[in-house]
């Protein structure tokens, strides 16, 4: 793909150091769902995948058939699978990002064709074949997968067969041993799943049409014209492998991250790079581009390291333009953002903070003037994360703040005391003891169904006036999105929302 290369030209904007000089705060609007996929947003990524119920890390429950309860494996992994439970917990949500006794009777899946699978269980070992004795037991004690671990699943309407012979006539009936009632749990839709399920062939065509039309010059020119300030955009950590990431990653996002710049530039906008995905994900869910759901990243120093050198070829990133220049020359970039929600429930905070101090050395290798954002890490108070920042220069933390409104419940005039004076009031107060700046750096105005738009509007100027506090500003989530309430774009042409 063609580099744009032309030069700053400020089409009756300001540039981005007259901004900056004369406010501080910036409003700006996350990028979502293009150089890093969340299906969400734009489904329809997802519509060319074969046999796309089963995407990598989706998470499957088999009922016995023959004797009426659930396969699991034994402790979690390690062990035997057999066929003895009465049945998983109830209750949904995301997966389960580390191995638990509960989570015994969910398989999840890793894909290698539309046909044939792995199945990882609680302790992240591999459903096998264990034919050392007499017979052949089914075990869940392999750490890599091999021929052994791999399964093809046959359907038929909610029932299903694994690597079984017998008679067609004989198939699919309820004494058959082999035959299971299947269910499924939480899946995922991120990077991974969409490449991998793509499979080589098709994958790189539907993701390089997809960032070329997805987010392109008009949307820029949008953005500044509707009193934004900024774009953030999100990366994955693959980005730093282009043109030749690994498998199943696409290469050619690059180019496309190096075009927003240009546009950035062109209608003096800043830009935020948001590492939204790093190595071995970060907090096992699909916007970390987890593949199965579980949160590995900070399990070994590798994935550490690789992150911090994602993060200095960010900072580093040579753009050919009419010279030889960096991401940290261009007058559009602004910040960096570090890491994506970290998930501190099964990750040391002390691990996240050790990289935070790590990654803001990275970014000043390259640039004195980048903020260098820090997103506070989820099941932790934010008070663990404002030590870790004091005494860095230009640095800022990253707060997320969505509200689900209930018609039934919550009123516009309950909207203003929730997102400041309590939650946010002290956040800020925590932050400005030691000089941090706070940005919101995602939100969006939704409701419950039932809400009018005149009420759509009161949350927005509700959210508004709250954010508008923020000592570094906000960002809102997101431009482009099926669900319209969430994209900023519909709800600025649409009147739901005024800048």
């Amino acid at each position: 793909m063609e580099v744009i290369s032309e030069g700053f030209q400020s089409f009756g904007h300001h540039s981005v150091q007259e901004m900056e000089n004369r406010n501080p705060k910036i409003r700006a609007v996350n990028l979502g769902g293009w150089l890093v996929t969340e299906g969400w947003i734009k489904p329809s990524l997802f519509d060319a995948i074969p046999n796309k119920d089963f995407l990598d890390g989706t998470g499957l429950h088999f009922k016995s058939m023959t004797v009426g309860k659930y396969l699991c494996a034994e402790f979690g992994g390690g062990s035997r699978v057999v066929a003895n439970s009465t049945g998983p917990p109830s209750g949904g949500g995301r997966p389960a990002v580390s191995g638990s006794q509960w989570d015994r009777e969910t398989f999840r899946l890793w894909r290698i064709n539309e046909r044939l699978f792995n199945f990882r269980v609680a302790n992240k070992q591999f459903v096998g074949l264990d034919t050392r004795g007499d017979g052949v037991d089914l075990v869940a004690a392999c750490d890599s997968p091999g021929t052994l671990e791999t399964f093809e699943i046959v359907r038929t309407e909610k029932s299903v067969t694994a690597d079984y012979q017998c008679d067609e006539s004989d198939a699919w009936e309820d004494e058959d041993p082999s035959v299971f009632e299947m269910s499924f749990t939480k899946r995922l839709e991120g990077e991974f799943q969409v490449t991998n399920g793509l499979g080589p062939q098709k994958a790189p065509e539907i993701m390089r049409e997809h960032w070329r039309t997805f987010i392109v010059e008009d949307d820029f020119k949008f953005i500044a014209e509707n009193g934004l300030d900024a774009v953030k955009i999100p990366v994955g950590w693959w980005i730093a492998s282009d043109p030749n990431p690994r498998p199943p990653y696409v290469g050619g996002s690059l180019a496309f991250l190096d075009n927003a710049f240009s546009w950035a530039e062109k209608y003096g906008l800043k830009v935020i790079i948001d590492l939204r995905a790093a190595p071995g994900s970060q907090n096992g869910w699909e916007q970390s581009s987890s593949r199965d759901g579980f949160r590995e990243w900070g399990d070994t120093d590798d994935t550490i390291q690789q992150t911090l050198h994602v993060i200095e070829f960010l900072t580093s990133r040579v753009i050919v333009r009419f010279c030889l220049c960096r991401y940290t020359t261009s007058p559009s970039l602004f910040a960096v953002d570090l890491l994506n929600e970290p998930l501190t429930e099964t990750l040391p905070q002390e691990t996240v903070s050790e990289f935070y101090i790590a990654g803001h050395k990275a970014v000043r290798k390259h640039s004195s003037t980048a903020y260098v954002f820090m997103s506070c890490m989820l099941g932790n108070s934010d008070d663990v994360l404002l030590p870790t920042v004091s005494g860095l220069d230009r640095t800022v933390v990253d707060v997320q703040c969505y509200f689900l409104g209930d018609t039934e419940f919550d009123t516009i005039q309950d909207s203003p005391p929730f997102f400041y004076e309590d939650w946010f009031a002290h956040l800020e107060s925590s932050a400005t003891s030691n000089g941090t700046l706070i940005f919101v750096g995602e939100w969006e105005v939704e409701w419950e169904d039932g809400a009018t738009k005149e009420e759509y509007q009161k949350s927005a100027d509700a959210q508004l006036e709250a954010y508008g506090r923020a000592t570094f500003g906000w960002s809102y989530w997101t431009l482009k999105c099926t669900n319209n309430r969430c994209s900023l774009e519909w709800m600025i042409k649409n009147g739901y929302i005024k800048l």
